[in-house]
């Protein structure tokens, strides 16, 4: 394979590499991905998250698995257990059935398909900025949710990409990070971005959204997604239902951004996205660089949904990269094959 790097993901000299989400903001660590049990393991622990992200990283770990003399039988044994990994991010599958659609299995035509997906995501991040940065005026507050910049795609991000094309143009924008319980990805990774883009930021509590609509002090609120329906409903991290109530209530533009490779063609609706329920010890306590702290009793029952599904109806519109589509567009079909 090609050289390819990004913020949180590297292929230089036959080395596989990814950026150790858990660890940040206080340590960079980068860990090596020798196999697809590698990456599979990494994607479980989150360690490499974002839904662009591991599509991405799934399909480079099979190219390099090719690279590496797999037989057919293994490399599609490795593909199937790698679309495993999350259930509930749609680019995974998308992107290793990509690796898939071949007559006859060739490592270098898997090889130039993972390079496209790398290449791919890259431009798909660039135009979904340019069209969602017009919805972002000048003094905007804008309200994130979970983290959706570099760290989550091989690009510039979705949602947060938009934020960054809008300063880029000279906008003044500030903007309100929801941490994002139970895994602080808002806290950890979206405050990290910003501050190295030079983005002024004030990260808040996920219960202090509501407050700070209620003064006005929030223009604009803008998410990611890891699937979305035919119908526009969409699967988020776990929270962005609630931001899209309390923005529907204060009447706040509510916007979702997103690739092509998060529409998932096969689902009519929010009711058919499978939810990936997560270990308990994530909302019992906290991990990272500093250690490992837990907080709740260890018998204590936990209720641990990695996402929520937020249904159309509360969108003000969907930011992908080939366009930005109102609510009736959605409802008029534009979504589908």
């Amino acid at each position: 394979m090609k050289n390819m790097v990004a913020l949180s993901l590297k292929y230089q000299e036959g080395v596989l590499s990814i950026l150790n989400q858990q660890t940040l903001p206080n340590q960079v660590e980068w860990l090596v991905s020798r196999s697809p049990e590698d990456m599979i393991g990494y994607i479980r622990e989150l360690k490499t998250r974002g839904a662009p992200l591991i599509g991405v990283s799934a399909s480079l770990a099979l190219a390099q698995f090719a690279e590496q003399g797999a037989s057919e039988n293994e490399f599609r044994m490795a593909a199937l257990a790698l679309k495993e990994a999350r259930p509930t991010a749609v680019n995974l599958m998308i992107c290793i059935d990509r690796l898939l659609d071949y007559d006859t299995y060739d490592s270098s035509q898997v090889v130039a398909k993972a390079e496209a997906i790398f290449d791919e995501d890259v431009e798909l991040c660039r135009k979904i900025a340019i069209h969602g940065a017009s919805f972002l005026e000048d003094g905007d507050n804008v309200l994130t949710h979970c983290n959706t910049g570099g760290l989550a795609t091989v690009g510039g991000g979705t949602a947060l990409g938009v934020i960054a094309e809008a300063h880029r143009q000279g906008k003044k924008i500030h903007v309100y990070v929801d941490e994002t319980r139970p895994l602080l990805q808002g806290g950890r990774l979206t405050t990290y971005e910003l501050q190295e883009l030079d983005i002024p930021y004030t990260l808040i509590c996920d219960n202090m959204a509501a407050s700070l609509m209620a003064e006005g002090k929030i223009q604009k609120a803008i998410v990611g997604a890891d699937r979305i329906a035919l119908n526009g409903d969409f699967a988020n991290k776990i929270g962005t239902y609630g931001v899209a109530v309390l923005c529907h209530y204060h009447k706040v533009p509510f916007y979702v951004a997103a690739p092509y490779t998060t529409v998932d063609r096969d689902c009519p609706s929010g009711r058919e996205i499978p939810i990936e329920q997560r270990d308990p010890f994530e909302v019992k306590g906290v991990q990272g660089a500093f250690g490992k702290v837990q907080w709740a009793p260890e018998k204590g029952q936990v209720y641990n949904p990695a996402f929520d599904v937020t249904p159309a109806q509360l969108v003000s519109g969907w930011v992908l990269d080939q366009a930005a589509y109102t609510y009736q567009q959605i409802q008029d079909g534009v979504l589908k094959p």
